[in-house]
């Protein structure tokens, strides 16, 4: 299971992979084109040429997760085709993952309170 706490890294590979890659190719590819860690605990989300299916791999303390989602009618909101990736704040996650378009939210930053006392 995933926990959307506030701390939850989630990463978007903005390039299209092949969907015929399995978990250790798409860890490789963590690796090697996101220049980022797999076993960090981050959310690593690839995307399809087709926008309608994704893959997302996550090391959870004892193994590496790998799930897969396709939309059965219409296609996922992807940032713009280019190197590199994309992060998503937990809240965009969820709409992501619901087939929901994930660009119409505003990330806000909070203050964190004072110390009292």
């Amino acid at each position: 299971m995933i926990a959307l706490s506030p701390g939850l890294k989630v990463v978007v590979a903005a390039q299209p992979v092949d969907f015929r890659k399995g978990v250790h190719g798409l860890v490789a590819l963590v690796a090697s084109a996101l220049k980022d860690d797999p076993y960090c605990g981050n959310v690593f989300i690839f995307r399809s040429k087709r926008m309608d299916r994704l893959k997302l791999v996550v090391w959870d303390g004892t193994g590496i997760i790998l799930a897969t989602k396709w939309l059965e009618d219409g296609r996922f909101t992807w940032p713009p085709i280019r190197d590199g990736a994309v992060q998503l704040s937990p809240a965009q996650f969820a709409l992501l993952i619901d087939g929901l378009d994930w660009t119409k939210t505003a990330v806000r930053a909070v203050r964190r309170p004072s110390r009292v006392g």
